[in-house]
């Protein structure tokens, strides 16, 4: 065994004093996170491949938020919600990337209670934020296509603001009330997570209480902040589809829809991920097939959507090349 697995040990076996929490009380102040453990081998590898995906997402939306803020030809809806939604994934790389290194590096490593829930509900108002951004993104398009003459005078820039708004503050408070009844359990140990975040099912699993009504909140405040916006995308591209197949020639068809063609990738890879940890049956699944999939939402998603749009996108081409960038 070694040393930083003894510490662990160690750790989990102490007697660690209570911490109250609203009326509750719990026994548990950390919890140990396990990160990857059958990775200790590659263990340098694999830090380095992720603090590689990690400075590459963390350039790629910052350069997407600099050259929308920076060139007034980018200063439409469209590219308004763009930066929204790079800061989003900034926001989310930052929440979980840092710690995933430090659990890699040392073999896994200790959380305090506080910062666990902290991490948490960073992450899920982070991902909760994104998929109405999308949903947001969405339904700008179908303006744009469905209604190209009246689109300046629908999507204003007050209407911009506001769902902008509404996207940050319900997924906030959306969170905030799972977050809430989270600290309101009792967690009197084990308090290992195999995982290397802190995701809402391993901290379900280590409470001694009664989840049924936290599992129960959290199901309804799925519906607002990611059912909801996953039918508005849905019905959105139903419309846009009629809408491009009324063009008659070809090429108008094709290059209506490639305006679209970035935010379809950008929601097909989110949503799949997503619904591939989230809702397909926890049974049969192994806890490093679920990793995987985390690391996808998590590590990849936030890189690969400035690559999808600064790659299939010609107005970002031209304010990469004004600033000499390729």
């Amino acid at each position: 065994m070694t040393s930083g697995q003894t510490k662990l040990s160690l750790r989990s076996s102490l007697v660690i004093p209570e911490v109250n929490f609203g009326r509750n009380q719990t026994t548990v102040t950390e919890f140990i996170l396990l990160g990857f453990r059958g990775l200790q081998s590659f263990k340098i590898p694999v830090f380095l491949l992720l603090l590689i995906f990690h400075l590459v997402t963390l350039s790629g939306n910052l350069l997407i938020i600099w050259l929308v803020v920076s060139n007034k030809a980018l200063h439409s809806p469209m590219y308004f919600f763009l930066t929204h939604l790079s800061l989003c994934d900034t926001f989310l790389t930052l929440c979980i990337v840092p710690e995933a290194l430090w659990l890699i590096w040392h073999g896994g490593g200790t959380m305090s209670f506080l910062r666990c829930i902290v991490q948490f509900d960073c992450f899920a108002c982070s991902e909760a934020s994104e998929c109405l951004l999308l949903s947001v993104m969405a339904y700008d398009r179908y303006l744009a296509i469905c209604y190209p003459l009246h689109y300046n005078y629908l999507m204003n820039p007050v209407l911009c603001r506001t769902l902008v708004s509404i996207s940050w503050l319900l997924s906030f408070f959306a969170v905030l009330t799972d977050t809430v009844s989270i600290t309101q359990l009792q967690f009197c140990g084990p308090n290992t997570i195999d995982h290397f975040f802190c995701d809402f099912a391993p901290i379900l699993e280590l409470s001694c209480s009664d989840t049924t009504f936290v599992e129960m909140a959290l199901f309804i405040l799925c519906i607002p902040v990611a059912v909801f916006p996953l039918l508005v995308i849905v019905v959105s591209y139903i419309y846009i589809v009629l809408a491009v197949l009324r063009i008659s020639s070809k090429s108008g068809r094709r290059k209506t829809f490639s305006t679209c063609s970035s935010h379809l990738t950008v929601v097909s890879i989110f949503y799949g991920t997503l619904i591939g940890i989230y809702m397909l049956p926890a049974k049969g699944k192994s806890l490093n097939v679920s990793k995987v999939l985390s690391l996808l939402y998590t590590v990849l998603t936030p890189m690969m959507n400035p690559i999808i749009y600064s790659l299939r996108n010609n107005d970002i081409h031209e304010a990469m090349k004004k600033w000499g960038l390729c």
